[in-house]
């Protein structure tokens, strides 16, 4: 039973789930926040899938939320670009190469993925991932690392 109980505390402390099965969940929510702020992409991995949930009740044109995953260095240049034209199932961005991967806008009880190739990652570089919804950036952003 010790051994039980130490092995859920370490779990527990560990933050739930590691990334090392290659994919991750995130949920966001109404609050304009994501439940996580670190993303570890296993070295291992081949490809990477990130599930988001919008576990809020609001509309996607009031209050979406996506997941868009650029390095760092291009994280200002790219949210200087957010534009309301570029349209909502766009992530209020045009294409880009510097964006590695991006979800779906979601509304409210919505759920959506998106499977991008580790190998776009480099070790020692800094990723950023964040939510493209104009305005939202500036609290719904985290770290991603490989």
């Amino acid at each position: 039973m010790n051994k039980f109980i130490l092995a859920m505390s370490i779990f527990v402390l560990s933050g739930g789930l590691s990334a090392s099965d290659c994919g991750i969940t995130v949920n966001g929510n109404d609050m304009m926040q994501y439940d996580v702020t670190t993303i570890n992409v296993d070295s291992s991995c081949t490809n990477f899938e990130i599930t988001l949930n919008h576990s809020g009740k609001l509309d996607k044109s009031i209050m979406g939320h996506n997941i868009v995953i650029v390095s760092t260095e291009s994280f200002d240049e790219i949210i200087g670009m957010i534009n309301m034209d570029a349209g909502i199932d766009n992530g209020f961005l045009p294409e880009d190469g510097r964006i590695i991967a991006k979800t779906a806008m979601i509304g409210g009880g919505e759920t959506t993925s998106v499977s991008f190739e580790a190998a776009k990652l480099e070790s020692g570089k800094e990723y950023t991932f964040f939510c493209s919804f104009p305005g939202h950036y500036g609290i719904m952003r985290g770290k991603l690392a490989i």
